[in-house]
Formats: C-alpha cells, structure tokens, sequence
C-alpha cells in the first residue's frame, strides 16, 4: 500500500486525474475494508485538487446516510430524489451542478458550496451510495471530472 501521494502542480486537470488513479489504485490494493478505502480516495481527491468538500453517502434504510468524508460538517441524512445526491441515487446517473442555487431542491449544507457533481456508487447493478464533491466556486466541474470521478468510484470493491 502506498502511504503517500505526489501531487501535480499542472493547471491541466486530465494530467491530474492520470497522476492520481494510479496512486488511489496503490492506496486500495490489498484493502478490502468499504470505509477504509472511502476515507483514503476522499483524502487523495481533497489533497490534489483541494475542494471544498469530498464524500461518500450510503444507502442505508431507505435514505443515504453520510460516510467518510474530507471537509466541514455536512448533513447527515438525505431523502432519495432530494438534492443533488438524492436526484443522482434516484436517476442513477452522475450529476454536473454548475451553480448548486439553481438546482430546484438544492440541500444547502454549508453556504459556502456553489457548484456540485455526484457519482452513483454501483454494486450488483444497484446504486448503493454516492460520491459526492462540492466546490467554493461557480461552474467547477465537467465532463472531464465525470470520466475520472466516475473510474475512481469503480475502483472500490465490496
């Protein structure tokens, strides 16, 4: 397992994303605990890229119930086809949020995020969960992040 990670200092964020898979790879291998491997690609993703906010939420009970994360507090438990992580587990399809005040039902857990995109976490064909990144700034993510995002969430094993 790697213990660290060398960050890419390119402004080319596709540059990033190939720097950081590899590395997220050598944190998950031989790691089969769920939250162990969550913590560690929500630390990788905050320390390359320094969002505001990174973290995964569980399906569990019928709602998505907050796991590990990386930034301030954030709201524990979110409703299916509420917000932008409830609508991403509903329509089971990645979620691009330019501006988080347009987006009808927004869960505002702090002020301060103002563009979001949310990957569904699959397993046996089921969205159990999502990952979920939140930016300080407007129109901060695209496809580009989807594609990558969406191949880092595919690295975790169940």
């Amino acid at each position: 397992m790697a213990e660290d990670l060398t960050i890419t200092k390119s402004t080319d964020k596709q540059e990033q994303y190939q720097s950081l898979i590899p590395q997220i790879e050598a944190l998950l291998y031989g790691e089969h605990d769920l939250i162990a491997n969550q913590a560690n690609i929500c630390a990788a993703l905050k320390e390359q890229f320094k969002w505001f906010w990174v973290g995964f939420y569980m399906v569990k009970g019928g709602e998505l119930v907050l796991a590990p994360f990386q930034g301030p507090v954030a709201c524990t438990r979110i409703a299916k086809g509420k917000g932008v992580c409830g609508t991403a587990w509903e329509q089971g399809k990645t979620l691009i949020v330019p501006d988080v005040d347009a987006f009808p039902g927004h869960i505002a857990c702090s002020s301060l995020s103002r563009s979001e995109i949310v990957i569904p976490v699959y397993h046996n064909n089921e969205v159990i969960g999502v990952l979920d990144v939140d930016s300080e700034e407007l129109d901060q993510f695209d496809e580009i992040d989807a594609q990558y995002l969406e191949q880092i969430v595919k690295l975790l094993q169940f």
